[in-house]
């Protein structure tokens, strides 16, 4: 899916993906206590950053599609068409699933 919003330099746009409503064993999560989800999908990506000392692109590793793993407190909440996503820094993202 690609949103129509381009990420400036090295940012990029995540959908989170649903929080867990209920355990292993089965009890429901009420959802004020479910925790904030580490993980998505990338939804737009930005160009990439330009080198501070040559100037040249260093472009993005990570595209639309890639599921990735990011930190529990990364990123700012946006809302685009009554959705709700991430946008953060490529460097916020800890690892990417294939």
């Amino acid at each position: 899916m690609s949103l129509n919003i381009k990420p400036s330099a090295d940012r990029v746009v995540v959908e989170a993906a649903a929080a867990e409503t209920k355990t292993a064993s089965g009890i429901y999560i009420p959802e004020t206590a479910q925790e904030k989800p580490q993980k998505g999908t990338i939804v737009a990506v930005g160009p990439g950053k330009y080198a501070d000392n040559t100037g040249t692109l260093i472009p993005m590793l990570v595209k639309v599609g890639d599921q990735v793993l990011y930190g529990k407190y990364a990123g700012t909440e946006i809302n685009i068409d009554g959705k709700e996503y991430l946008i953060m820094r490529e460097t916020d993202i800890y690892a990417v699933f294939n």
